[in-house]
């Protein structure tokens, strides 16, 4: 009996054994996260010869959580240089205990005397030494700017300044004046990151 070829041809398909066509897929990609960051810690410092002021805030949810908070108290009859290690020593000390990303510190301001100048510029840079060693993103607010973020006022007094940061921090009790205007510090800073400019920070 005669087969055409195309009868054929139907043949082995008939007999051929049926192959499944498989999908080919695209190599599995390995999704990397991000690692695990933790909350940002902003450490604000008020310095000065006789009394720097630090605040240690954590960024958190409804308001910021507050680490710590003090003034590095030196006795007037101290030697300027035993000032500026005790400032060197506190803030290690306190780094090391509260591991912060930020330090905020406040800006350069002008002093009609020059004496006034030069400690508050001793103290300053012993503060920024202590933040730059550890390793901080060190970041300056004008003392203006600060009030004006937190009170809403750029004049506004220490004592406003402290009930103010009181009320934002959810604080039992008043702090300090320098230990209030380092946390205004943070906080301004923290306002700054979170998208509000009340007031601008200038890396250093």
């Amino acid at each position: 009996m005669g087969v055409t070829l195309q009868q054929f041809e139907q043949m082995k398909n008939r007999v051929a054994p049926k192959t499944v066509a498989r999908k080919t897929s695209k190599p599995r990609q390995e999704t990397i996260l991000p690692p695990n960051r933790l909350p940002e810690i902003i450490i604000g410092i008020d310095s000065s010869l006789r009394g720097t002021g630090y605040g240690v805030i954590r960024l958190a949810k409804p308001f910021p959580e507050t680490l710590a908070h003090g003034t590095i108290s030196c006795p007037a009859a101290w030697e300027h240089s035993r000032c500026l290690v005790k400032i060197v020593q506190t803030l290690r000390e306190v780094l090391q205990k509260y591991p912060a990303t930020v330090c905020a510190i406040e800006g350069l301001f002008f002093a009609q005397n020059l004496q006034t100048a030069l400690i508050m510029g001793e103290a300053r840079g012993a503060a920024l030494f202590a933040a730059g060693e550890a390793g901080l993103d060190i970041y300056e607010i004008s003392p203006r700017k600060v009030k004006q973020a937190i009170v809403g006022y750029g004049a506004a007094q220490k004592f406003a300044v402290a009930k103010m940061v009181q009320r934002m921090l959810h604080l039992p009790a008043m702090p300090a004046p320098d230990a209030a205007d380092a946390l205004a510090l943070a906080l301004a800073h923290a306002q700054s990151v979170g998208g509000f400019n009340f007031a601008a920070t200038k890396k250093i």
